[in-house]
């Protein structure tokens, strides 16, 4: 994964941009966060003749559809949804409407709560075209915490982010993030959308990401720039947290590629390993137990050196002192969520889904 990571070179070239782009946000319940959003889209260093702005309102109970309406003179487009209780993945329908109203050729996925530089969508159009791409994960990031919580968030989800932009440098991709993706309108339709995907509630990024793969491999990059990075906000809770990587994690189930569904297999069966050797450790052995030390060392070890480049690569090597602790929590949030995340339903934006 190291390796992943390095092969992919920083991207720093500006262009002239000559492709259509729809930005597509799906919005619940945002009355806090959308007009930020759409400020930061709206005043892109990107020409206006070529950008389009929908925002698709889910059933929202709050100010949120009215904020994006007081937006229409300026070209926001809104489309409201009302399907009532028919859907589990509301997400995924929201974003299909909205592809099908779209005029870009290229679909630029982010969320409503998500900030930008101003040449955030330049820099990854520009990529997008000096690659010939038919799919671009682009880099996102936690920002603005309010405590060592959310610090701790902002550590893990980079792991996260650095391990799917490493997939894509070894041509083996295996996850992205919704707040910032991009592809070609015509793949989307080419291939069926979200269809065969569209029972399950999460997975308009990943498990897209997938079909891609299926089929053009070669024809996904990572755009490796700070100025494609998009920001966003930890969660503020423990029960906020925990819902929503059950929700990231339910999508695990819907893998084709068994390789992948083998190296997650792995993971979960170590990090049970290792409490299950601390559990025997405490209860049960008066020696000391060096493997199980080893094991952790070399963890903790291997997980700093991958974090390394990637934290400098946002400027947060800061959080790099969290590595060991966050290595042995994560030990257990693993094994809880790895089932947690498969069995039974989850909130998400007020809704139980599965």
């Amino acid at each position: 994964m190291r390796k992943g990571w390095s092969v992919i070179p920083y991207f720093s070239k500006e262009r002239k941009v000559n492709t259509a782009v729809s930005v597509i946000i799906a919005a619940r319940n945002e009355e806090d966060n959308i007009a930020r959003t759409i400020d930061a889209i709206i005043n892109q260093n990107f020409p206006q003749d070529k950008l389009e702005l929908i925002i698709v309102d889910d059933h929202s109970t709050d100010n949120t559809a009215a904020i994006i309406s007081s937006y229409a003179d300026r070209g926001v487009r809104l489309l409201q949804l009302d399907v009532g209780d028919a859907l589990n993945s509301y997400k995924k329908y929201a974003i299909t409407k909205a592809i099908e109203m779209a005029s870009g050729d290229i679909i630029v996925s982010t969320d409503a709560d998500c900030r930008m530089g101003n040449n955030w969508l330049k820099t990854v159009i520009s990529y997008f075209e000096e690659n010939d791409s038919y799919m671009v994960s682009s880099p996102v990031s936690y920002s603005e915490e309010k405590n060592r919580f959310e610090e701790l968030q902002t550590l893990e989800f980079l792991y996260l982010i650095g391990l799917g932009a490493a997939g894509i440098g070894n041509r083996s991709p295996t996850t992205c993030n919704g707040a910032n993706l991009a592809y070609r309108k015509s793949l989307f339709f080419e291939l069926g959308g979200f269809n065969g995907i569209d029972n399950l509630a999460s997975g308009d990024d990943e498990l897209f990401l997938h079909k891609v793969a299926e089929k053009y491999p070669h024809k996904i990059g990572f755009c490796k720039s700070r100025e494609a990075i998009v920001y966003t906000d930890a969660k503020p809770d423990l029960k906020s947290f925990i819902s929503q990587r059950k929700r990231w994690a339910s999508k695990s189930t819907k893998y084709k590629d068994k390789k992948v569904v083998a190296l997650g297999v792995s993971i979960w069966l170590f990090n049970l390993a290792l409490i299950l050797s601390l559990l025997g450790f405490i209860l049960l052995l008066p020696q000391f137990n060096w493997l199980l030390l080893v094991a952790f060392v070399l963890k903790i070890m291997v997980e700093f050196i991958f974090m390394i480049p990637v934290t400098s690569f946002v400027n947060r090597t800061s959080l790099l002192w969290y590595v060991p602790i966050l290595s042995i929590i994560h030990t257990v949030y693993i094994v809880y969520i790895g089932v947690a995340g498969n069995i039974g339903k989850y909130d998400w934006k007020g809704r139980n889904v599965n």
